[in-house]
């Protein structure tokens, strides 16, 4: 027992050296983040309903996604330049003021085809705030620390914040009227009021310092460099395609189906959420530290098949614990993304990273809006469920292979790796 206890004790204390070691714009911008995924979580499991019911159809939901996603990914490489030459934190608030705007273009859309303009607001400002926020990560953070410290703020963030608010979202629709339009426009004003909040915070607590970069000739020319510097990079763009296409191919349709096909009522349809949010919660931080310790590629195997699991549960489900496992299981996507990032930033030199980063989002996002297309052709053609079963065909017998074919980034000695 007193073994036991001086293990607790230990552990704890180690865990608060972490905490205090860490760097404060890293602080700064984590919370931030957990403002941002707060108020998302809030709107998320309702978004899908909102455009539906101004008028959209399956295939215009799929439309809306693929425009955003689109001209998103158009300024990756430009934010990475941007980063260079204003300095990131500058970035970052462009991003978190696209997003406000985004959330507030919901609020007053009278016919859906506006909230065409809502999305590609909504994802140029996600993605250029979440390459600031990246950039921090990635130069601040010793590889060893990574995926640790970027788990924890998935913990707090995805994790807490995102039980709590799919919660508040679900009072807010059922005060004002149930999951219509009327009853969701509310979240959109006091999403817009979130990100206010944060580009305050980030204006005012987070630091100019600004990380060189090193010089390129030209434009076109600094980014042949990168793929000069680093090896195996073209077989990681396709890995990190692929893991975000659910974001595009499977959450704007989670929420519709179990509404529509499994009669998930606002609290179940929030609950939903919550429990995507739990998983994180709990396992967020074990499996970062075990990345940093194993391995990426090995975490992100094991936690793959659990993610194909909450698909699978999603068709079959035939009640609401149904639906809610399904939910926890999806949480897991989360994970696998987090890990992933962590891998991004140790593939290249750091002087070539805001270009890298860019890179990376101009081939995620052009490949997000072909898929994002197509999953509203298949959903509006032959059911939302095949869309599901897609994204489990596509991480399995796809991003599964690209993985095992490139060696693990944790070791130094093993970043570099072959070309294709």
């Amino acid at each position: 027992m007193e073994l036991s206890v001086a293990k607790a004790r230990t552990a704890v204390k180690r865990g608060v050296q972490f905490l205090r070691a860490l760097p404060r714009d890293w602080d700064v911008s984590a919370f931030r983040t957990s403002i941002h995924i707060f108020f998302y979580r809030m709107v998320f499991p309702y978004l899908s309903i909102y455009i539906k019911a101004l008028g959209a159809s399956d295939s215009a939901l799929g439309l809306t996604n693929s425009l955003g996603t689109f001209f998103a990914g158009l300024l990756g490489p430009f934010t990475g330049t941007f980063i260079d030459r204003f300095g990131h934190k500058k970035v970052y608030l462009f991003g978190i003021l696209m997003l406000a705007a985004s959330w507030l273009t919901y609020a007053f859309a009278q016919h859906w085809a506006l909230t065409i303009v809502a999305m590609v607001l909504y994802w140029v400002g996600f993605e250029t705030s979440m390459q600031g926020c990246g950039f921090i990560c990635a130069n601040s953070l010793t590889p060893d620390k990574r995926a640790t410290a970027m788990s924890l703020c998935e913990t707090f963030a995805a994790g807490l914040l995102g039980m709590a608010g799919p919660l508040l979202g679900a009072f807010i629709v059922t005060r004002f009227g149930g999951a219509n339009i009327e009853g969701i426009r509310p979240l959109f004003f006091v999403s817009a009021g979130g990100a206010l909040v944060s580009f305050i915070l980030i204006l005012t607590q987070l630091s100019g310092e600004r990380w060189r970069s090193k010089a390129r000739p030209s434009f076109w020319n600094g980014f042949t460099e990168v793929f000069q510097v680093g090896r195996g990079l073209r077989r990681f763009l396709m890995i990190s395609a692929l893991i975000y296409l659910p974001n595009v191919m499977l959450l704007p349709y989670v929420q519709v189906y179990a509404r529509d096909a499994k009669g998930a009522d606002p609290w179940t349809l929030g609950a939903m959420v919550t429990a995507s949010a739990v998983t994180p919660f709990i396992l967020g931080i074990p499996l970062g530290r075990l990345a940093d310790k194993i391995g990426r590629k090995k975490v992100l195997f094991m936690v793959s098949p659990l993610f194909w699991a909450s698909n699978i549960l999603l068709i079959l489900a035939s009640n609401p614990f149904m639906l809610l496992l399904s939910g926890a299981l999806q949480g897991l996507f989360t994970i696998s993304g987090v890990i992933s990032a962590a891998m991004t930033f140790e593939m290249v030199p750091k002087e070539y990273l805001s270009r890298w980063m860019g890179m990376q989002r101009f081939f995620r996002m052009e490949v997000a809006a072909i898929a994002a297309l197509l999953a509203g052709q298949i959903a509006g053609d032959f059911g939302r469920q095949y869309l599901f079963i897609a994204v489990i065909a596509l991480d399995a017998f796809i991003r599964i292979p690209l993985l095992i074919s490139i060696p693990e980034t944790l070791r130094p000695e093993k970043k570099k790796i072959q070309n294709n």
